[in-house]
Parts: structure tokens; sequence; C-alpha cells
């Protein structure tokens, strides 16, 4: 990052170095994302081994800053990505895995609002729109620089198996999932595209293509335990869109406002990133079974705040 030596130096902060947050946090290494790099965790051997790793590395990279830091150290960052949470104890309930997440959620943004007032908290921590209202409400900042991971991943996994089935380049597909990141999402087929013509599916395929996508966690999870490469590389493109300001079009997770009809919750629709955060949630022209379904996908979501008391 060519940065002259009187300049801001750009700083991001990944709270939470499992597997998310240590995939992520050499994702934006290798990319040369930004100048400082901080790692944090509750267990703090485990965040200084994963930045001693990666210095290793920096003979073949470049002049990037890494180390593992405390709270203190979100005083300048840019960005403060959280991915920390609790695992599903045997047992538990769902409903109490959320009280524990909701608890350790609201620790870590007072610790990050005690230092920094400015920057943007990116959450990826699940259920990510729960958790990302959650960070909202608690900070009190605009909704704008509060952001959820959202649909994007899912979004990006809907593009790659549409153009795997039509052997187009994924890159060329315009497409979105929306609603919840979760059980409840949905399929924009009205909105979906390649080049503007429509997609020549049956509605068979088109059901099998979005089970796949909606199911692709399980999938993985199956297969080798958790998710980590795709989201880490969602994660990267949101960063990269505010730290350039680039006003790019992702399907994060936002405060809705009136979004047809639906209100006081966060889901993930397109919305305009810039250095401001969300600068515009858009305002796509749907049909009425996707309304009726995105509305189902919101009170879903309202249920589960108010079941842990938000």
């Amino acid at each position: 990052m060519n940065r002259t030596p009187f300049s801001k130096k750009t700083r991001i902060v990944v709270i939470g170095t499992g597997a998310v947050g240590s995939t992520t946090a050499y994702t934006l290494l290798l990319r040369g994302r930004m100048d400082e790099l901080v790692l944090i965790d509750a267990n703090a051997e485990k965040a200084k081994g994963d930045a001693l790793d990666m210095n290793h590395g920096m003979p073949f990279l470049g002049n990037t800053d890494v180390w593992a830091g405390t709270y203190e150290d979100c005083r300048d960052a840019d960005i403060v990505i959280i991915t920390a949470g609790a695992a599903q104890k045997p047992g538990e309930s769902r409903i109490d895995l959320l009280k524990r997440n909701a608890a350790i959620l609201e620790s870590i943004t007072d610790e990050v609002l005690k230092y920094n007032k400015d920057g943007i908290l990116l959450v990826a921590s699940n259920p990510v729109d729960v958790m990302s209202y959650l960070t909202w409400r608690k900070s009190g900042w605009p909704a704008r620089r509060v952001i959820g991971s959202g649909t994007l991943l899912d979004s990006a996994r809907f593009r790659y198996l549409i153009g795997q089935e039509l052997q187009v380049d994924p890159r060329s597909v315009h497409a979105h999932i929306v609603g919840e990141h979760g059980d409840s999402e949905l399929p924009l087929w009205s909105r979906s595209n390649i080049a503007g013509g429509q997609l020549s599916l049956s509605e068979e395929k088109k059901a099998e293509i979005f089970a796949n996508t909606r199911d692709a966690a399980y999938q993985i999870i199956e297969a080798k335990g958790a998710t980590y490469y795709a989201i880490a590389l969602a994660l990267d493109r949101i960063c990269t869109a505010i730290l350039r300001s680039e006003a790019a079009v992702l399907n994060v997770s936002t405060l809705l406002k009136d979004y047809h009809g639906i209100s006081d919750v966060y889901l993930g629709v397109p919305c305009v990133v810039d250095r401001t955060g969300v600068r515009e949630v858009l305002g796509l022209q749907i049909t009425e079974e996707e309304r009726q379904r995105l509305q189902a996908s919101a009170d879903k979501l309202k249920g589960v705040i108010a079941s842990i008391g938000l």
C-alpha cells in the first residue's frame, strides 16, 4: 500500500482468532489491505502464535506490521472485524447459545468503544444478522458504521453454482441472495441475469441450485468441520470496498428502514459500501412472492431477537 511518510497508517483489528478470524487476517495480509494488522483473542497465546507465524512470512510479502494486541490497539483502527463467539455445548439449546454469544458481543463492543469512536465495526459472528443488530444497539453508532457480513457469501455461492450450471464465469453472473444469513434466506430469481438476459434454467434446476446454496455451510461442516476460506474472502471484499471507498454494491447485513415494509432488523440486502460504511440501501424491485418471503425472514429474526431479550 503506497503512502507518504506522514500519512495515517491504515489499521485493521481482527477480534477472535479461531478458524474464521485467523483465515481472514491471513487473507487481508496476503492481499496487502492495510499497513497494520492487530489480532485480539481471549486466548492471548493463540493470537500471539498467529501473529508470529504471519511475521515469519514477511520476507515473502512486504512491510505490514502484524502483532497480537489488546483492545487499546483499536484506538486507531479503520475497521474492527468481530469473528469471536462461543461454540455450542452438549445439551445446550440454541437460545442459550445465542444468549452466551450476545453477552460475548456486548463485552467486546464495550471494550472497543472505550478506544474507538470513529471506525467501522464489521461483524461476522453468527447468527450474524442478530449479532450485528445487537452490536449496533450496544454501540449507539450510526447503523452505516456497524455492518454484518450478511448474505455476501451466500450470494457468491449462488453465483458460483449458476455459473457452473451455465458454464459462465461466476463474476459475470448477477444474482442475489437476501434476508437472513441462514435457513430463511431467499434467492431473487426475478433479478438474476447474465448480461441482462434471463437465465435459461428450469424451475427444478433453480430449486436445486438454491438448495445447494442455502445448505452449503452444512455440507462443508459435515465434510471438514467448519467454513472459513470463502467467508474470509467475503470479509476481505467488504474491507476493500471500505478502504478504497469503492461505492461497491455488496449484499451486507444492515439496519432496514421501511425496506419493502420491513424496519428495525438487520438483513442482508444489496447496499452501496464506501469509506463511510453502508452509504445506501438499494431498493430493488422484487415480486410479491419474494417480498412475502423476505418479510418472513425478517419476522423470524425479530422473533429470535425478542427471545434473547433485545
